[in-house]
């Protein structure tokens, strides 16, 4: 049986893996006649600092992330995609994935890349898409090739 998923959740990150991610989901919708939700997520665990913060990294961080959003919202419709959403979000990107923005957008599939924490950060923190995975409530497809399968 043929699986058509007709709203797809990436999210990005700016890194090698969402990009391969990021190509992939759009050849889905586009096959699936489908609607793109792109989403960013900023860790609020980079903000967490001594007593004086300087709310001009945050300012940068939410610049920089809408810039990200719409280079791939443009992207996605100038390759034909009809519907494309974008969404920024402040949180722990793992629970915020799985939890929040899945339910929130109503997607059937969350397309993301594999991750590229090092060991070291896979023991501390743990991996996002092994989150996403265990907890979302939709199929998860986790990308790590480009559009030729290299």
């Amino acid at each position: 049986m043929y699986q058509e998923y007709k709203r797809i959740l990436v999210p990005i990150d700016g890194s090698d893996e969402a990009e391969k991610a990021f190509q992939k989901a759009v050849q889905a919708a586009l096959r699936n006649e489908g609607i793109l939700d792109i989403a960013h997520v900023i860790d609020t665990r980079t903000m967490q600092t001594g007593d004086k913060y300087d709310t001009r990294y945050t300012i940068e961080l939410v610049e920089q992330a809408k810039q990200l959003l719409a280079d791939y919202e443009a992207f996605a419709k100038e390759h034909g995609v009809k519907e494309v959403y974008t969404h920024l979000e402040f949180g722990l990107p793992k629970q915020t994935i799985a939890h929040d923005l899945s339910e929130s957008c109503g997607c059937e599939l969350i397309m993301m890349g594999a991750t590229g924490l090092s060991t070291l950060e896979r023991i501390v923190m743990g991996s996002v898409s092994a989150y996403v995975i265990r907890n979302a409530p939709c199929d998860v497809l986790i990308v790590r090739t480009d559009l030729e399968n290299q």
